[in-house]
């Protein structure tokens, strides 16, 4: 079994546990941008019904001042004017509110893919098994990890890739670093599938 000093292995879980902080971070921001979206709808349903209030008001203004003197509809049309420029403002805002839901409609697209994901089949590079589970290496909370129970040992494997190849060129990886044992299984829901080929 080759030997990987302690200060390696820290700064390996320092990486992930950075990644993982990073992920948890991004996933707050999106739960703000949720809300916030959430806000924006209110918002752009009580601004519609505003303007719809504000172009109905000034439309029984300009029809009820259609008939006064020439001088007033001069005053009337520099009215309507500043109402025109006003929903101008409203429309751009409007308009705002709908690329950030576009936007936010993208991130949560995003992570309903990942959730599909992860219940799809996986391959990971198997490096140890264990007779008990105390393995003290790593916690099970790490990303790319896997501790998994296969009769009667408890197996450790490094990365969660998406097709055998990048496994395999992992797992190669690891074989030059002296892992001579490491091979690549497919896993999916948590459990073991099969040992894959490792070339």
């Amino acid at each position: 079994m080759p030997f990987i000093e302690e200060s390696v292995l820290l700064e390996l879980h320092k990486d992930i546990d950075k990644a993982q902080i990073i992920n948890e971070r991004l996933l707050d921001q999106i739960k703000i941008k949720n809300k916030e979206l959430k806000k924006s709808k209110i918002q752009r349903n009580f601004l519609a019904g505003i303007t719809g209030l504000f172009l109905i008001g000034a439309l029984a203004i300009t029809s009820f001042t259609a008939g006064l003197s020439k001088s007033n509809n001069y005053e009337n049309s520099n009215n309507l004017l500043v109402s025109i420029d006003s929903l101008e403002a409203h429309k751009a805002r409007i308009d705002n509110l709908r690329q950030q839901n576009e936007e936010l409609s993208l991130v949560k697209e995003f992570y309903l893919a990942k959730n599909f994901l992860e219940k799809e089949k996986i391959y990971s590079v198997q490096i140890k098994s264990f007779v008990d589970n105390n393995v003290t290496l790593a916690s099970e909370a790490l990303t790319n990890t896997l501790f998994v129970k296969t009769n009667p040992f408890y197996s450790y494997s490094l990365g969660n890739f998406e097709t055998l190849q990048e496994a395999q060129k992992f797992r190669k990886q690891l074989v030059d670093l002296g892992f001579n044992d490491a091979f690549v299984a497919s896993y999916k829901e948590g459990k073991r599938l099969q040992i894959e080929d490792p070339y």
